[in-house]
């Protein structure tokens, strides 16, 4: 089998969000794969603009690496008990593209937030958001990184063995999930 090809898409703009961090070593437990986040800094969604301008390149370019990958991860901030802002944008260009990327397309939500319950609330949001998209979500185990900012190392690997465990467990369920 070829080197699957992983796809990230954090809901966080920052390079060292805990997000972000998530998803690198969601992609270090995969093993083995291609893994390229994608760069959601779109801009607003505006009906007038995509009228007068087409659908921007950077979010056809991103459609196209979700399609040519055999699974996604997307891992998501909690704003004010949901998803951010910018995340639900590039969701909502992605969706304006000529053909979904998304149908069919493994999934692995997963959460990172400074609160207690992780991004709970914005995880179980965010997988509301996908089911317009007809992706396949993985049901578990859920991933909600609870006290973000100190969860890992100065690598950035994760340092709680539960949270090592359960998203190990969750990597594997995804290479599962390619075939």
């Amino acid at each position: 089998m070829a080197t699957p090809k992983l796809v990230g898409i954090s809901g966080s703009l920052r390079e060292e969000s805990t997000n972000t961090k998530l998803l690198k070593e969601a992609a270090r437990l995969f093993g083995d794969c291609d893994y390229q986040r994608i760069n959601i800094r779109f801009p607003l969604y505006d009906g007038d603009l995509e009228a007068a301008e087409g659908v921007p390149q950077d979010v056809k370019d991103a459609a196209d690496l979700i399609r040519n990958a055999d699974a996604v991860m997307i891992s998501t901030v909690e704003y004010n008990k949901g998803p951010s802002g910018v995340l639900k944008n590039a969701l909502d260009w992605i969706s304006r593209v000529d053909q979904s990327p998304w149908g069919g397309k493994p999934l692995a939500v997963m959460s990172a937030a400074n609160g207690r319950a992780g991004g709970e609330r914005a995880q179980l949001i965010l997988r509301s958001f996908m089911v317009p998209f007809r992706t396949r979500i993985l049901q578990g185990p859920e991933i909600h990184l609870a006290d973000s900012a100190n969860q890992f190392d100065d690598q950035g690997h994760l340092t709680g063995d539960l949270y090592i465990k359960e998203l190990t467990e969750l990597m594997k369920n995804l290479r599962a999930e390619i075939g």
